[in-house]
């Protein structure tokens, strides 16, 4: 019998993979600082705003606002007719302490997808 099997594609330019290269921005960040971090951050985008949410557990201090401009800029979305820019973009910032039972989790049974 024939399982369906279905899979998410996008193409170049696709709000997702823009939304990836942040969040990797943003652990790669992270881990020059603190080699074990733990980084659980997901990106949402929309025109005008990147809503950065999720848990962090590090000594580093990041500045999440700066690097996601950053990003966006390094990519090119520097003009507002673009639809995005990343100078003037809204940054919304929603992260907590990873929560003590995944930290323990993570410890014992390895990282999975919670850093």
């Amino acid at each position: 019998m024939l399982q369906p099997f279905t899979s998410e594609s996008v193409t170049e330019g696709h709000p997702d993979k823009l939304a990836d290269q942040i969040s990797d921005a943003i652990l790669d960040e992270c881990l020059r600082q603190d080699a074990q971090s733990r980084v659980a951050v997901e990106t949402l985008l929309t025109r005008g705003l990147a809503v950065i949410a999720g848990e962090i557990t590090t000594h580093a201090y990041v500045e999440i606002p700066e690097v996601v401009r950053r990003t966006i800029n390094e990519v090119g979305y520097t003009k507002t007719e673009y639809g995005f820019e990343g100078d003037t973009c809204g940054v919304m910032v929603a992260i907590q302490e990873q929560s003590p039972n995944i930290g323990q989790g993570v410890d014992t049974g390895g990282a999975g997808d919670q850093g």
